[in-house]
């Protein structure tokens, strides 16, 4: 390092608590801070917005949507108890941030991780595999526990003082509590929070998607998140609304090609019918649309939209044990 200047330190960000105060722990001794985090179908960086902003630094946004919808197909170290390969995303993460570390001229890598925090993702196996698989290992450091880790290179070289770095170590949380109110940290979100992939519901709808089209878009995944899913007899899909938040986000979501079934005169849901036009699908999607309308059993009529055309339909809600069968969740 040139005499005089600044350690520059890619600090991986979630808006978690750790990863502010290993962000915090590094600007002690002097080194410049530069957030990066990652989007997906799965997880956004709207936390790690907030948590920069707090720590006032810079914060680079990636997209890994591609990478990360292969690994929920076939991720090489398996799940967590839902369709979290929370192991190989960690990975994936370190080895973007690595690449940009590289081609940016930081000096390394620093993430918010805490030996034993997390019984499967943070043990110390993890944290070697993450460190091994990434190829960034030696510039990996992780100031929470790093006196409780090998020395990495920022440490041997001198960019780093060890000894001010930290030794915590569980799943209690009260040392981290300490330093955020040594340092002034209020406001944070709480762990495990922003992925849906940890979350029961959003997983049976992946998993049930991926096992019936192996090849499901992005876009296939992020409308995992809008509406109840039912899927029909012939194999499609129809989404329908919960409330009016999920109906207008439905209806903007619609593209072109698509069955859009609209409940606008009795107040009821917008239904989406995906891959297909057939008669028979358009009928058990408008029943559907019925079902949850506030037709109180009777016969609805409704809007039906396709390439920019509108028609009518009338249709009657089904039994309930009937769409039951059809629920995914």
């Amino acid at each position: 390092m040139v005499a005089g200047k600044k350690a520059r330190a890619l600090c991986l960000i979630s808006g978690g608590l750790d990863s502010l105060l290993a962000v915090k722990v590094l600007e002690e001794q002097g080194i410049e801070a530069v957030g990066i985090s990652f989007e997906s179908p799965f997880f956004s960086a709207a936390n790690a917005r907030k948590g920069a902003t707090q720590l006032g630094i810079e914060l680079i946004v990636t997209d890994i949507t591609d990478e990360a919808m292969a690994l929920v197909r076939n991720p090489p170290h398996g799940f967590g108890k839902q369709m979290n390969p929370c192991i190989d995303c960690h990975t994936l993460m370190v080895r973007k941030a690595g690449e940009r570390m590289q081609r940016e001229g930081f000096d390394f890598l620093a993430t918010g991780e805490v030996l034993g925090e997390r019984p499967m993702s943070q043990n110390r196996q993890s944290l070697d595999v993450v460190a091994r698989d990434s190829g960034f290992g030696e510039f990996l450091l992780r100031p929470l526990s790093a006196k409780l880790l090998p020395p990495t290179r920022p440490e041997t070289t001198g960019l780093v003082d060890r000894e001010r770095l930290l030794s915590i170590e569980g799943r209690s949380r009260r040392p981290q509590m300490a330093l955020a109110e040594k340092y002034g940290i209020n406001e944070y979100v709480q762990p495990a929070g922003g992925c849906l992939l940890t979350d029961p519901a959003f997983s049976k709808r992946l998993r049930e998607i991926l096992s019936r089209e192996p090849h499901a878009s992005a876009r296939d995944a992020r409308m995992l998140k809008l509406g109840r899913h039912f899927r029909l007899p012939s194999g499609a899909k129809a989404i329908v609304g919960r409330d009016k938040d999920d109906n207008e986000k439905i209806v903007a979501a619609a593209q072109a090609d698509e069955i859009l079934i609209v409940s606008d005169i009795t107040p009821g849901p917008a239904v989406l019918l995906m891959h297909s036009s057939s008669k028979d699908d358009i009928d058990t999607a408008a029943r559907l649309c019925a079902s949850f309308s506030d037709s109180e059993g009777r016969e609805v009529e409704m809007a039906v939209r396709r390439c920019r055309e509108e028609g009518r339909i009338k249709a009657a809600p089904l039994p309930r044990r009937e769409f039951d069968v059809m629920r995914i969740g």
